[in-house]
Protein backbone atom coordinates (compact mmCIF):
# COMPACT_ATOMS: atom_id res chain seq x y z
CA UNK A 1 0.00 0.00 0.00
CA UNK A 2 2.62 2.63 0.69
CA UNK A 3 4.57 1.97 -2.63
CA UNK A 4 1.18 2.19 -4.62
CA UNK A 5 0.89 5.91 -2.48
CA UNK A 6 4.89 6.63 -2.59
CA UNK A 7 4.25 5.94 -6.77
CA UNK A 8 1.15 7.79 -7.13
CA UNK A 9 3.11 10.74 -5.32
CA UNK A 10 5.47 10.43 -7.91
CA UNK A 11 3.55 10.77 -10.82
CA UNK A 12 1.73 13.31 -9.43
CA UNK A 13 5.39 15.06 -8.93
CA UNK A 14 6.23 14.52 -12.42
CA UNK A 15 3.39 15.95 -14.14
CA UNK A 16 3.72 19.03 -11.89
CA UNK A 17 7.58 18.72 -13.00
CA UNK A 18 6.10 18.29 -16.77
CA UNK A 19 3.78 21.73 -16.59
CA UNK A 20 6.85 23.78 -15.05
CA UNK A 21 9.15 22.52 -17.87
CA UNK A 22 7.01 22.77 -20.99
CA UNK A 23 3.36 24.06 -20.11
CA UNK A 24 4.05 27.68 -20.83
CA UNK A 25 5.56 26.48 -24.46
CA UNK A 26 2.22 24.33 -24.60
CA UNK A 27 0.00 27.07 -23.66
CA UNK A 28 1.67 29.38 -25.99
CA UNK A 29 1.15 27.00 -28.91
CA UNK A 30 -2.34 26.66 -28.00
CA UNK A 31 -3.45 30.51 -27.60
CA UNK A 32 -1.53 30.65 -31.14
CA UNK A 33 -3.86 28.31 -32.80
CA UNK A 34 -6.99 29.70 -31.51
CA UNK A 35 -5.59 33.31 -32.39
CA UNK A 36 -4.50 31.86 -36.14
CA UNK A 37 -7.99 29.59 -36.55
CA UNK A 38 -10.20 33.22 -36.12
CA UNK A 39 -7.57 35.19 -37.96
CA UNK A 40 -8.62 32.47 -41.29
CA UNK A 41 -11.97 32.08 -40.32
CA UNK A 42 -12.19 35.76 -41.13
CA UNK A 43 -10.11 35.69 -44.46
CA UNK A 44 -12.01 33.21 -45.54
CA UNK A 45 -15.23 35.14 -44.86
CA UNK A 46 -13.73 38.01 -46.55
CA UNK A 47 -11.90 36.97 -49.13
CA UNK A 48 -12.93 33.29 -49.72
CA UNK A 49 -10.85 29.96 -49.52
CA UNK A 50 -8.29 31.05 -51.17
CA UNK A 51 -7.87 34.04 -48.91
CA UNK A 52 -5.55 32.50 -46.76
CA UNK A 53 -3.14 31.97 -49.66
CA UNK A 54 -2.50 35.42 -49.29
CA UNK A 55 -0.21 35.06 -46.37
CA UNK A 56 0.75 31.36 -47.10
CA UNK A 57 3.68 32.15 -49.60
CA UNK A 58 5.63 33.06 -46.53
CA UNK A 59 3.87 31.98 -43.64
CA UNK A 60 3.94 28.09 -44.72
CA UNK A 61 7.89 27.27 -45.81
CA UNK A 62 8.77 29.16 -42.45
CA UNK A 63 6.56 26.60 -40.44
CA UNK A 64 7.56 23.45 -42.50
CA UNK A 65 11.27 24.95 -42.11
CA UNK A 66 10.53 25.19 -38.58
CA UNK A 67 9.82 21.39 -38.56
CA UNK A 68 12.43 20.46 -41.07
CA UNK A 69 15.42 22.15 -38.09
CA UNK A 70 13.94 19.84 -35.60
CA UNK A 71 14.08 16.60 -37.51
CA UNK A 72 17.94 17.58 -37.76
CA UNK A 73 18.62 18.33 -34.82
CA UNK A 74 17.03 15.29 -33.04
CA UNK A 75 18.32 13.01 -35.54
CA UNK A 76 14.96 11.82 -37.58
CA UNK A 77 15.17 10.81 -41.12
CA UNK A 78 13.47 13.32 -43.45
CA UNK A 79 12.23 11.28 -46.38
CA UNK A 80 10.08 14.60 -47.95
CA UNK A 81 9.41 18.08 -48.05
CA UNK A 82 7.48 20.36 -49.21
CA UNK A 83 7.35 23.92 -48.34
CA UNK A 84 4.61 24.87 -50.14
CA UNK A 85 1.73 23.97 -51.98
CA UNK A 86 -0.72 25.93 -53.70
CA UNK A 87 -2.85 23.84 -55.78
CA UNK A 88 -2.89 20.17 -53.04
CA UNK A 89 -6.77 18.88 -53.38
CA UNK A 90 -6.47 18.45 -49.02
CA UNK A 91 -5.64 21.90 -48.63
CA UNK A 92 -2.24 20.67 -47.25
CA UNK A 93 -0.25 23.84 -47.45
CA UNK A 94 3.22 21.97 -47.36
CA UNK A 95 4.54 19.68 -44.88
CA UNK A 96 7.79 17.82 -43.95
CA UNK A 97 7.71 13.75 -43.74
CA UNK A 98 10.08 11.77 -41.50
CA UNK A 99 11.12 8.71 -39.28
CA UNK A 100 12.65 7.99 -36.29
CA UNK A 101 14.24 5.21 -34.57
CA UNK A 102 11.57 3.51 -32.00
CA UNK A 103 14.57 2.05 -29.48
CA UNK A 104 16.09 5.98 -29.57
CA UNK A 105 15.02 7.72 -26.58
CA UNK A 106 16.34 10.90 -27.78
CA UNK A 107 14.57 10.78 -31.02
CA UNK A 108 11.41 9.92 -29.08
CA UNK A 109 11.77 12.81 -27.37
CA UNK A 110 12.48 14.37 -30.34
CA UNK A 111 8.69 14.35 -31.69
CA UNK A 112 7.74 16.92 -29.04
CA UNK A 113 10.14 19.75 -30.49
CA UNK A 114 9.69 18.47 -34.10
CA UNK A 115 6.01 19.36 -33.50
CA UNK A 116 6.23 22.49 -31.70
CA UNK A 117 8.97 23.54 -34.70
CA UNK A 118 6.82 26.35 -36.44
CA UNK A 119 7.06 28.03 -32.90
CA UNK A 120 10.84 28.61 -32.89
CA UNK A 121 11.49 29.31 -36.32
CA UNK A 122 8.34 31.72 -36.41
CA UNK A 123 9.62 33.22 -33.48
CA UNK A 124 12.86 33.17 -35.24
CA UNK A 125 11.66 34.68 -38.02
CA UNK A 126 9.86 37.66 -36.61
CA UNK A 127 12.96 38.58 -34.35
CA UNK A 128 15.10 38.08 -37.49
CA UNK A 129 12.91 40.44 -39.82
CA UNK A 130 12.23 43.12 -36.98
CA UNK A 131 16.48 43.20 -36.53
CA UNK A 132 16.97 43.91 -40.14
CA UNK A 133 13.60 45.97 -40.99
CA UNK A 134 12.73 48.00 -38.25
CA UNK A 135 16.14 47.94 -36.47
CA UNK A 136 15.06 50.76 -33.56
CA UNK A 137 12.35 48.33 -32.15
CA UNK A 138 14.11 45.59 -32.27
CA UNK A 139 16.87 47.64 -30.34
CA UNK A 140 13.78 48.97 -27.38
CA UNK A 141 12.33 45.28 -27.64
CA UNK A 142 16.06 43.45 -26.03
CA UNK A 143 16.93 46.63 -24.11
CA UNK A 144 13.64 45.92 -22.30
CA UNK A 145 14.32 42.41 -22.04
CA UNK A 146 17.76 42.93 -20.78
CA UNK A 147 16.89 45.39 -18.28
CA UNK A 148 13.70 44.15 -16.96
CA UNK A 149 13.61 40.52 -17.15
CA UNK A 150 15.66 37.91 -15.24
CA UNK A 151 15.73 34.24 -14.52
CA UNK A 152 16.09 34.62 -10.84
CA UNK A 153 12.47 35.80 -10.54
CA UNK A 154 9.11 34.39 -11.84
CA UNK A 155 6.01 35.54 -10.74
CA UNK A 156 2.86 37.62 -11.77
CA UNK A 157 4.97 40.55 -12.03
CA UNK A 158 7.28 38.76 -14.82
CA UNK A 159 3.62 39.14 -16.77
CA UNK A 160 3.56 42.83 -15.96
CA UNK A 161 6.88 43.15 -17.44
CA UNK A 162 6.15 41.35 -20.38
CA UNK A 163 3.19 43.09 -21.05
CA UNK A 164 5.02 46.71 -20.72
CA UNK A 165 7.78 45.23 -23.36
CA UNK A 166 5.04 44.58 -25.79
CA UNK A 167 3.58 47.92 -25.38
CA UNK A 168 6.81 49.39 -25.93
CA UNK A 169 6.95 47.13 -29.13
CA UNK A 170 3.92 48.72 -30.16
CA UNK A 171 5.02 52.34 -29.60
CA UNK A 172 8.19 51.87 -31.56
CA UNK A 173 6.53 50.15 -34.50
CA UNK A 174 3.52 52.45 -35.58
CA UNK A 175 5.56 55.74 -35.07
CA UNK A 176 4.53 58.75 -38.01
CA UNK A 177 8.86 58.02 -39.29
CA UNK A 178 7.34 54.12 -39.70
CA UNK A 179 4.55 54.95 -41.35
CA UNK A 180 6.37 56.51 -44.21
CA UNK A 181 9.01 54.00 -44.42
CA UNK A 182 8.82 51.50 -46.91
CA UNK A 183 10.43 48.93 -44.84
CA UNK A 184 8.04 49.01 -42.02
CA UNK A 185 5.63 47.98 -44.61
CA UNK A 186 7.42 44.96 -45.63
CA UNK A 187 8.19 44.53 -42.43
CA UNK A 188 4.46 44.21 -41.53
CA UNK A 189 3.28 41.52 -44.37
CA UNK A 190 6.41 39.46 -43.40
CA UNK A 191 4.77 39.48 -39.47
CA UNK A 192 1.61 39.00 -40.34
CA UNK A 193 2.16 36.05 -42.84
CA UNK A 194 4.54 34.20 -40.39
CA UNK A 195 2.10 34.56 -37.85
CA UNK A 196 -0.92 33.63 -39.74
CA UNK A 197 0.89 29.79 -39.68
CA UNK A 198 2.70 29.93 -36.75
CA UNK A 199 0.09 27.40 -35.33
CA UNK A 200 0.21 23.64 -34.73
CA UNK A 201 -1.71 21.83 -37.40
CA UNK A 202 -3.82 18.03 -35.72
CA UNK A 203 -1.05 16.21 -37.28
CA UNK A 204 1.81 18.60 -35.63
CA UNK A 205 -0.08 18.65 -32.37
CA UNK A 206 -0.29 14.21 -32.33
CA UNK A 207 3.04 14.22 -33.21
CA UNK A 208 4.41 16.26 -30.36
CA UNK A 209 2.14 14.20 -28.32
CA UNK A 210 4.74 11.56 -28.93
CA UNK A 211 7.34 12.84 -27.55
CA UNK A 212 5.71 14.72 -24.67
CA UNK A 213 4.74 10.81 -23.21
CA UNK A 214 8.03 9.79 -23.64
CA UNK A 215 9.23 13.05 -21.33
CA UNK A 216 6.62 12.55 -18.80
CA UNK A 217 8.01 8.36 -18.25
CA UNK A 218 11.85 10.09 -18.30
CA UNK A 219 10.68 12.55 -15.58
CA UNK A 220 8.81 9.90 -13.61
CA UNK A 221 12.15 7.58 -13.91
CA UNK A 222 14.26 10.57 -12.60
CA UNK A 223 12.10 10.97 -9.70
CA UNK A 224 11.93 7.16 -9.20
CA UNK A 225 15.98 7.51 -8.79
CA UNK A 226 15.88 10.55 -7.28
CA UNK A 227 13.75 9.03 -4.22
CA UNK A 228 16.00 6.45 -4.00
CA UNK A 229 18.60 8.67 -2.96
CA UNK A 230 17.04 11.51 -1.34
CA UNK A 231 17.53 14.21 -3.69
CA UNK A 232 15.15 16.68 -4.19
CA UNK A 233 14.42 16.93 -8.09
CA UNK A 234 11.45 19.08 -7.43
CA UNK A 235 13.45 21.76 -6.42
CA UNK A 236 15.89 21.31 -9.32
CA UNK A 237 13.10 20.96 -12.42
CA UNK A 238 11.47 24.32 -10.92
CA UNK A 239 14.99 25.54 -10.70
CA UNK A 240 15.74 24.67 -14.50
CA UNK A 241 12.40 26.03 -15.80
CA UNK A 242 13.03 29.47 -14.87
CA UNK A 243 14.17 29.77 -18.44
CA UNK A 244 10.27 30.02 -18.90
CA UNK A 245 10.73 33.68 -18.44
CA UNK A 246 12.44 34.11 -21.73
CA UNK A 247 9.84 31.55 -23.61
CA UNK A 248 7.24 33.97 -22.50
CA UNK A 249 8.90 36.86 -23.29
CA UNK A 250 9.52 36.30 -26.58
CA UNK A 251 6.36 34.03 -26.92
CA UNK A 252 4.75 37.81 -26.91
CA UNK A 253 6.36 38.79 -29.89
CA UNK A 254 4.18 36.16 -31.92
CA UNK A 255 1.25 36.70 -29.83
CA UNK A 256 1.34 40.12 -30.61
CA UNK A 257 0.79 40.13 -33.95
CA UNK A 258 -1.05 36.99 -33.99
CA UNK A 259 -3.91 39.75 -32.38
CA UNK A 260 -2.66 42.47 -34.99
CA UNK A 261 -3.21 39.43 -37.62
CA UNK A 262 -6.74 38.54 -36.23
CA UNK A 263 -7.70 42.18 -35.55
CA UNK A 264 -6.99 43.23 -39.20
CA UNK A 265 -9.40 39.94 -40.59
CA UNK A 266 -11.67 41.39 -38.61
CA UNK A 267 -10.98 45.10 -40.03
CA UNK A 268 -11.39 43.07 -43.44
CA UNK A 269 -14.17 41.79 -42.59
CA UNK A 270 -16.74 44.28 -40.98
CA UNK A 271 -15.63 46.32 -44.45
CA UNK A 272 -16.76 43.83 -47.08
CA UNK A 273 -19.85 43.65 -44.80
CA UNK A 274 -20.30 47.52 -44.68
CA UNK A 275 -19.98 47.68 -48.43
CA UNK A 276 -22.54 44.87 -49.01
Amino acid sequence: MDFLFSFFNTLLLSFVELFYLLGILMAVGLLLGILERYSNRYLVRTFGPRGILVTAWIGTPIHEIGHLIQCFIWGHRVTKVKLLQLNSPNGVLGYVEHTYNRHSIYQQVGNFFIGLGPIFSGIGSLILSMYFLVPQSYIAFLDQIQHHITVDKFDLSVLKIIAEAVIVIFKSLFTIENLINPLFWIFLIIAISISSHIALSKADIQGSAKGLLTIFVLLVLFNLIAGLFQMDSYRLVVKIAKYNVYVLAFSSFALFFSLITLVLSILFYKIKFLKG
